[in-house]
């Protein structure tokens, strides 16, 4: 009976840290991440000529940091549509990848629902999302819709603010804003690590991500080149790993 007691209470405890309410929690260590890019996004689409309601509506259809902020670059360059469409097309192929690996916690889902999951999925949210399936080894949906719409949320408001607020601010770059994208990045980065403890091979997945992007880069271009440092030196760490 005992024994009962002790599984039932663990199981309630599962439960409990597998809701909505729980994934938005584990959500807010990425919010200020959020709030920082998406207000430099802004400010950079508002100074790129676009008005308001076009930066709200670009937050909520396209979500993407690296994506909106090449699309601004373009559009203050007068590219044209099909340049800026392909463009975007190509940075965000990334997303397949992040997809991928989520997807075997999900496979009891309709497609419907899947769709819903991946159609938020951002690398931050990935990152958390991953880091949860590596402590619990599986991924609640309710969580994940948690984490998903928080962070989506916070994009969007994050956005109108930097759009709002850009209105007085005619030269981002002197701000450091138009590197806020990279910075964040390099913190999940440097989190994930120190999490992780992999010290050796999360320094040889990086010198060989680094390698690849530059050399396919100066050959192919730097969206090839990413994709191509992704899939390469993901693979050698996951074969490192395996080896040990």
């Amino acid at each position: 009976m005992r024994e009962q007691n002790i599984r039932l209470k663990a199981e309630a405890v599962i439960e409990g840290e597998e809701t909505f309410l729980a994934g938005v929690k584990d959500c807010i260590p990425t919010l200020l991440g959020y709030l920082s890019i998406g207000f430099a996004a802004g400010v950079v689409e508002k100074t790129a000529g676009l008005s308001i309601t076009e930066i709200a509506l670009l937050s909520i259809c396209l979500y993407a940091g690296s994506a909106q902020f090449i699309a601004a670059g373009m559009m203050a360059a007068n590219g044209s549509a099909s340049a800026i469409i392909i463009t975007i097309f190509f940075v965000n192929l990334r997303h397949i990848l992040l997809s991928a690996a989520l997807s075997p916690y999900f496979r009891h889902l309709t497609p419907v629902r899947n769709m819903l999951i991946g159609s938020l999925l951002t690398d931050e949210t990935f990152g958390v999302a991953i880091n949860e399936a590596a402590k619990r080894k599986r991924i609640s949906e309710k969580w994940m819709h948690g984490l998903n719409i928080t962070a989506y949320a916070n994009w969007i408001i994050a956005n109108i603010a930097g759009a709002y607020l850009g209105q007085w601010i005619a030269d981002p770059e002197k701000f450091g804003l138009d590197f806020a994208l990279p910075a964040m990045f390099i913190g999940l980065l440097v989190l994930s690590m120190v999490s992780r403890k992999q010290w050796r091979l999360d320094i040889v997945v990086g010198i060989s991500a680094v390698v690849l992007a530059v050399g396919v880069s100066l050959v192919l271009g730097g969206n090839i080149g990413v994709i191509a440092a992704t899939l390469i030196a993901s693979t050698i760490g996951m074969v490192i790993e395996r080896w040990k």
